[in-house]
């Protein structure tokens, strides 16, 4: 029973941070992190991405552009850059290690302890994986908050509003962290329900063969 639920909780934990690194790696390319709408022209909607901004017009037709320069973008999307494509890279290699360490596999069968230790060195990388996807995404909703009821603009000026890529973050982060719980829990239960292997005693070795000398004692004439 504690093998079929360990089976399930690994299964289960491997599809959630699956679902998550993929849902990251999409957040990560779309260029919806941000939208703009403009009162003076309703039939263009701007959206803004970490790699290009776009312009999608009512015939259906969308124009993209990368941004110029890396240096030019604000911090925000700078660190996102970076911590994105760290958590992209951080979710395949918990795949990995993941992967090689379920009961399933059969990679390393005869070493339970090994199958153990990738097990949670995998749901360690996808834990760091769902900090690096949370941590930009709030950063930018939080700074598109801020611009957004910033009293200095006037009123007239269109504001930047959430994105579809910043509720899709949202939950690879938390696919990602659900994932990564499971796993380290199903580890753990499985190294606690593992029985010690009582160590092997060796009989005892007579004193007197094992020193090489005859089990009589010394003085073995008998005086008459």
């Amino acid at each position: 029973m504690a093998g079929s639920w360990q089976a399930k909780a690994q299964a289960g934990g491997m599809l959630l941070a699956l679902l998550g690194w993929v849902s990251s790696c999409v957040t990560t390319v779309v260029p919806l992190w941000k939208s703009l709408s403009l009162d003076l022209n309703e039939l263009e909607v701007w959206t803004m991405g970490l790699w290009q901004v776009c312009i999608a017009h009512e015939e259906g037709a969308v124009e993209c552009q990368a941004h110029g320069s890396f240096l030019a973008l604000p911090p925000e999307l700078r660190v996102s850059r970076l911590l994105m494509c760290l958590s992209n890279g951080l979710g395949l290699l918990g795949a990995l290690l993941a992967a090689a360490g379920l009961e399933g596999w059969r990679s390393c069968q005869d070493r339970p302890g090994l199958k153990q230790r990738l097990l949670l060195a995998g749901a360690a990388a996808f834990g760091v994986a769902a900090l690096a996807t949370l941590a930009p995404v709030s950063w930018v909703a939080y700074n598109t908050v801020l611009d957004f009821w910033d009293d200095t603009v006037p009123d007239i000026v269109p504001r930047w509003e959430f994105g579809e890529a910043t509720f899709l973050g949202w939950f690879a982060g938390a696919f990602l962290a659900a994932g990564g719980l499971l796993l380290a829990c199903s580890a753990r239960s499985a190294r606690a329900a593992t029985p010690p292997v009582p160590a092997r005693r060796q009989p005892p070795t007579p004193r007197g063969v094992a020193g090489g000398h005859h089990p009589h004692p010394k003085n073995a004439d008998l005086v008459i």
